[in-house]
């Protein structure tokens, strides 16, 4: 019988990856282990607030403006957006060359971010007021 040998060495580089990630893992858990340093100490200095050496003043739980999260939220749309343009700026001139159809998608995606620009300005989600 036949076995074939191909097939299965096409997997063995995984299986060794594989081995190695996990041998690396784990002698890094070890001396973390081993090496590291457990605090001992339970101190009401340990649990403040600590930033760039400057004391602090008031609580750290502060209330956040639900604006602040939704232009973040906003933010976020338009940058994926725009990331999904990158490809489009990759094969502009390979498509372009087969017709302007390139163009018309890309109009529509305009036109929809746009859209959805002035719906935003319109509602006032961009305005701090």
């Amino acid at each position: 019988m036949n076995l074939p040998i191909e097939g299965s060495l096409d997997y063995l580089a995984i299986l060794i990856l594989m081995l190695i990630s996990l041998v690396i893992a784990s002698v890094i858990l070890v001396l973390n282990k081993i090496m590291g340093r457990v605090p001992n100490e339970v101190t009401k200095k340990k649990y403040d607030t600590y930033e760039c050496g400057v004391e602090y003043e008031g609580d750290a739980h502060q209330q956040f403006s639900v604006r602040y999260y939704l232009v973040g939220i906003i933010f976020l749309i338009f940058d994926v957006e725009v990331v999904f343009m990158y490809p489009w700026t990759i094969v502009y001139q390979t498509y372009l060359k087969s017709g302007p159809l390139i163009l018309a998608e890309m109009g529509l995606f305009f036109v929809l971010l746009l859209g959805g620009y002035f719906y935003l300005r319109l509602r006032g989600a961009l305005s701090w007021d």
